[in-house]
């Protein structure tokens, strides 16, 4: 019975998570990518500050894993960003009924309760730095922020999900 609810909360708590997709150029040697910059002109679709948010989880997971940040590198980093609001899937029920004889008659209703949810979807692109400048490596990042949220859970989500997607950069060579 104990590893049943493990499992049960092991569930609930990755589907609370962001999911993520990879897609790399199977091609590239990803042992010559030791160094990365910043594209100059990125445009994220999202405020200066999520921006500052984005790339210092970026630099911090790339400094946790000996990448160096360098104007000579070997790959850019670009991110762009699209979101979209929704309603809170969490309601509060209510309901009124009664009846007799065999006969009953009910009314009920749901609340929203927890404001509404913003989803996003995060790309972050590795490019080639070569002459060619070719995409290498993706992720697409697609999770849920509160509307409302504050900007230090804005930037533990941020820190959270891009340093989970990084770990899957540079891809394992076949």
């Amino acid at each position: 019975m104990k590893y049943v609810s493990i499992l049960i909360i092991a569930i609930f708590l990755s589907a609370c998570g962001a999911t993520l997709t990879v897609d790399y150029d199977s091609e590239k040697d990803f042992s010559e990518y030791t160094s990365y910059e910043f594209y100059d002109d990125i445009d994220s679709g999202l405020n200066q500050l999520d921006d500052k948010r984005i790339m210092a989880a970026i630099d911090k997971s790339f400094d946790d894993r000996d990448f160096l940040k360098t104007d000579y590198c070997r790959f850019y980093v670009n991110f762009y960003a699209s979101e979209y609001l929704s309603e809170s899937r969490n309601t509060l029920g209510i309901g009124v009924g009664g009846g007799g004889g065999n006969v009953g008659v009910g009314v009920s209703g749901g609340i929203p309760i927890g404001g509404n949810i913003v989803n996003q979807r995060l790309t972050i692109d590795i490019i080639d730095a070569s002459e060619g400048q070719s995409l290498a490596w993706q992720v697409i990042i697609e999770g849920e922020v509160k509307e409302k949220a504050t900007p230090e859970q804005k930037e533990a989500y941020y820190f959270a999900e891009i340093n989970k997607a990084l770990l899957k950069f540079p891809p394992k060579q076949k």
